[in-house]
């Protein structure tokens, strides 16, 4: 493999870290055939609002339990997730000083129907990569291999829910809506840096 190769995990609305290692790597495969992790951020993401850290979970046709591969994986529609995603976004950053930029292309995005977990997903990181003017250099990997050799920067086992904030101290930080009560909250979802710091996003993560 290229010696600047890095594997990541299928996430929506990757976190700061997630991010900030894609972006600094030459090379970067999505690993879309590892098995769904539960209580991971591979279905879910975190965002501040005015009480905390909110955390925004995609419910699964099988729940937690199953053993399906990333790819295989399928989103339950039966909630209106989507629609309570978006209006949690809104009320979390409409004060924000780029939502206004990005609303329409956010919400539209929640407005448009998925089955697959990982279609999702890439789909918030596509239209991510977007709006930060950023274009990718990424490759879906639909075979399985648990480790690889000291070539390529493993970064899949790094995105446990209840650690997200770990590898905070990487980046610096910004200017947050709910900072003045809450503190900076860090390595959020990318929503929270983009919706602060707009195009300017990406030469953050750099």
């Amino acid at each position: 493999m290229h010696p600047n190769t890095l594997i990541a995990p299928i996430c929506p609305f990757p976190n700061v870290y997630w991010w900030g290692k894609t972006l600094g790597h030459q090379k970067v495969f999505l690993d879309a055939a590892e098995h769904f992790e539960k209580m991971s951020l591979r279905n879910r993401y975190m965002i501040a609002n005015a009480t905390g850290v909110l955390s925004l979970s995609i419910p699964l046709a099988q729940g937690r339990q199953q053993r399906n591969a990333m790819q295989a994986v399928l989103i339950d529609n039966n909630a209106p997730w989507q629609q309570q995603h978006f209006r949690s976004i809104k009320t979390a950053y409409n004060r924000s000083p780029y939502f206004e930029y990005f609303e329409h292309d956010i919400q539209a995005l929640f407005a448009t129907p998925f089955e697959k977990l990982v279609d999702f997903s890439l789909a918030t990181i596509t239209l991510t990569a977007q709006l930060m003017g950023q274009k990718l250099a990424m490759e879906l990997k639909s075979d399985y291999l648990k480790n690889y050799d000291d070539s390529v920067l493993d970064i899949r086992r790094n995105f446990k829910a209840n650690q997200y904030a770990t590898n905070a101290l990487l980046y610096p930080t910004y200017a947050q809506v709910f900072e003045d009560r809450l503190g900076f909250l860090p390595n959020l979802s990318i929503l929270d840096l983009l919706f602060a710091e707009g195009k300017n996003a990406k030469d953050f993560l750099k």
